[in-house]
């Protein structure tokens, strides 16, 4: 039998045809008319300002950081309840993270995101709020939190690329946000990220720090650090061509989603990833709680039908490179990672592979 992946790439058929154009130009660099195509066409779907096209998302989250002044000594609030990717940028400036818990959502909990400021040893400078599995956080309230503490609000949105808010899009509530298009992503062009914001300055900064800092002379003139995170032409043309079909893969994604719920919904152990009121999320990957079975079992019955299952995050306050990091939870997290499971949920899925998951699952249960 083929093997279902959790999430395969899903290419649109104009991916070639782009990378063909690149070629002919022969701008194979991290500049030229795909990667300002791309930019603009995040622009426009997101409805942000302005946006800067990069090797990754963490990569964003490593500049959002610089640009706004963040560095040794400095603390970051964080979800716990993350791949690690949305908080090494705060290591790489040399700052301190401090994990906060989730809550009923499974996002970041408005009220131990105020217990947290309470308890950091000074103000925290940031908070980067993760949108986990393509379903958004309590913006309004979280949002409040930060713009009464003075605190700059960075969007990991790296799952939740289509999903939105009160009908606006998830990356645009804060004060600067992040896409992946990581290869197992909703829009992937194998690797690549895309910061934006409506402040100018700052994405203007962060492109001037993404191309090493070179100053503008003929020669090469560096006044400061910077880095090599500009995305590749090349990857900005499959990005082009994925994000035409943006919008059909976010719709088959909660299709699936239904499925599993229509299939599933009836057994009692088992707890869908909640969606909280006014949102729309784009269910990148359809999770779920076990309440009395081991998830690992359910994994393993899964494998050896050929089908790809993964357990929940980790927590970062449980990651023993993070073991000295202050932490404020209440085991929500903790809980979902040693009872939750991610499905598959590629949107090249069909039908009957939704229903043989369904299938499967029910039968180990």
């Amino acid at each position: 039998m083929n093997r279902i992946f959790l999430s395969p790439p899903h290419m649109s058929g104009k991916e070639q045809q782009y990378i063909k154009e690149v070629f002919e130009s022969n701008y194979i660099a991290p500049l030229g008319a795909f990667v300002d195509r791309f930019e603009e066409n995040v622009k426009q779907y997101t409805g942000a300002s302005h946006a800067l096209a990069l090797s990754s998302a963490t990569a964003g989250l490593h500049l959002a950081l610089r640009v706004l002044g963040i560095g040794a000594g400095d603390y970051v609030l964080a979800s716990t309840f993350t791949f690690i990717g949305s908080v090494n940028a705060v290591i790489y400036q040399n700052a301190h993270p401090i994990f906060v818990d989730s809550d009923e959502s499974w996002n970041l909990s408005p009220e131990l995101l105020k217990r947290a400021i309470e308890k950091a040893p000074k103000k925290p400078k940031a908070l980067i709020m993760t949108h986990l599995y393509g379903q958004v956080c309590k913006l309004d309230e979280i949002k409040e939190i930060c713009q009464k503490e003075g605190i700059y609000l960075i969007e990991d949105a790296a799952e939740s690329l289509g999903a939105s808010y009160k009908e606006k899009q998830s990356g645009t509530f804060g004060d600067m946000g992040v896409y992946s298009f990581n290869g197992n992503k909703i829009l992937t062009t194998s690797g690549g990220g895309m910061l934006v914001s409506d402040n100018a300055a700052w994405i203007e900064k962060a492109k001037f720090l993404s191309t090493q800092a070179k100053e503008e002379f003929l020669h090469y003139e560096h006044k400061e650090i910077g880095y090599n995170y500009r995305l590749s032409n090349v990857l900005a043309a499959i990005g082009v061509a994925q994000m035409e079909v943006l919008n059909a893969r976010v719709a088959r994604r909660r299709e699936i989603f239904s499925l599993y719920k229509k299939n599933l919904g009836d057994i009692p152990e088992i707890r869908f990833m909640p969606e909280i009121e006014e949102s729309r999320g784009n269910r990148w990957l359809t999770t779920l709680a076990l309440e009395h079975t081991d998830p690992q079992k359910i994994i393993s019955v899964l494998a050896a039908k050929n089908i790809e299952s993964r357990p929940l995050w980790k927590p970062m306050h449980l990651q023993p490179v993070f073991q000295e990091a202050l932490v404020v939870a209440n085991g929500t997290s903790e809980a979902l990672f040693q009872k939750g499971i991610c499905l598959p949920s590629g949107s090249s899925m069909s039908d009957e592979d939704v229903l043989l998951v369904c299938e499967t699952l029910r039968r180990a249960l």
